[in-house]
């Protein structure tokens, strides 16, 4: 018997020794994970922040522009750049390359009388390969313009041509 008694000692000094180096491995766990926590409220923070001062701006510069009558040129948008809230005398060229080229396509197809069109045919009349990555890719795009004002979404899912003023979302909100 006392061989048998030896080898549930032993199993049980594995396991209390697995329990341990797995304690050690979820405390290691728990820190890493804390520190991401840590950089993700960091980067929530910090677009909220670029979020509100870039409102801010844009309602200083429409105040200003509005009160002198003239007319403010922006920086040139860079690619990644946001895509502001279209109203009316905001020109095409605070768009990001990328994004004012689905406009200028779906004007001219407009102006062809072709009615709206897919994120597909967006995506083939840019030139672009109509690979899945691509047409999400412009998909995306123009439903973040449809958001803004600078597109229509059809209740298809095409797209046409349009522009309408939206409401600009609380700056305070941190969606």
């Amino acid at each position: 018997m006392a061989s048998v008694l030896g080898m549930l000692e032993e199993r049980e000094t594995t396991a209390r020794a697995r329990v341990e180096e797995l304690r050690e491995e979820v405390a290691r766990l728990a820190g890493v994970l804390e520190a991401a926590e840590i950089e993700l409220d960091r980067r929530v923070i910090a677009r909220e922040e670029l979020v509100e001062a870039l409102a801010a701006s844009a309602a200083e510069t429409t105040a200003l522009t509005e009160a002198k009558g003239e007319t403010v040129f922006s920086p040139a948008p860079v690619p990644g750049s946001i895509v502001p809230p279209w109203r009316e005398g905001l020109p095409m060229t605070v768009l990001a390359p990328d994004h004012q080229r689905i406009p200028g396509v779906l004007d001219e197809q407009q102006s062809a009388v072709q009615g709206p069109l897919k994120a597909r045919e967006i995506t083939a009349s840019l030139s672009l390969e109509t690979v899945s990555a691509k047409v999400e890719g412009v998909r995306s795009k123009a439903r973040r313009l449809a958001e803004r004002g600078w597109l229509l979404l059809e209740a298809s899912g095409a797209f046409s041509a349009g522009r309408r003023p939206v409401a600009v979302p609380d700056a305070g909100s941190s969606a």
